[in-house]
């Protein structure tokens, strides 16, 4: 296949599947070695085997990086500190793409980000969302299963201190009934106890607020 003939394949695609392009080709490994040639000549840049993007010269739409964490593990969403960082929860812009999946977990470094995946169990692979921006479709944690993840996965003994220093932000878009609703689907007493202690922190930060 010439160049120019996928190109007119893949410009419109956010991300290059060569799986998907090569599926039904009688001279498939003749396809892997283009792609091969095609990336050594800075025309493609790959994410992980099988998974590439054009190169910013013949790239016609942008590419979401949320976009792109849902595609290199599926199924997976974002959550934890990146999650909270989208929701605007926490202040700190996060660098590395955290997502939660039933698969095993892996960093991946890419050249359009690093993307972490945490194993959940499948009985915990819940409360997100559908979100889309260019047409990109990915999968985004809920404020409160954002915050659960952080505590399970990262085994933090939550207190009123370690709240603190979280410096939690416009936690009115915390919903307080979910968060313990969700906390009580964990099936951990410490886990419920700790959503206990922040329903009683964000209630003081808003009490706090109102009284300015």
């Amino acid at each position: 296949m010439e160049f120019n003939i996928f190109l007119q394949k893949a410009q419109d695609l956010p991300v290059v599947n060569t799986r998907v392009l090569s599926a039904g080709r009688v001279d498939s490994l003749s396809f892997k070695v283009q792609i091969s040639r095609w990336v050594k000549a800075g025309k493609l840049i790959q994410l992980k085997r099988g998974i590439y993007l054009l190169a910013e010269p013949y790239r016609k739409i942008p590419v979401s990086e949320f976009y792109v964490a849902g595609v290199l593990k599926n199924p997976s969403y974002i959550s934890l500190e990146k999650a909270l960082e989208y929701h605007g929860l926490i202040p700190e812009a996060v660098s590395v793409f955290t997502s939660v999946t039933t698969k095993r977990p892996e960093m991946m470094k890419t050249p359009v980000g690093r993307y972490e995946y945490r194993h959940i169990k499948p009985s915990l692979f819940w409360g997100y969302t559908s979100l889309t921006t260019g047409g990109q479709t990915f999968f985004m944690a809920t404020p409160e299963k954002a915050l659960l993840d952080l505590f399970y996965l990262n085994h933090i003994d939550v207190s009123p201190d370690y709240l603190k220093e979280m410096r939690l932000q416009n936690v009115e878009n915390i919903g307080l009934d979910k968060l313990l609703e969700y906390a009580r689907r964990f099936k951990k007493k410490t886990l419920l106890r700790m959503a206990r202690l922040l329903e009683r922190y964000v209630k003081e930060e808003r009490k706090g607020v109102k009284d300015l």
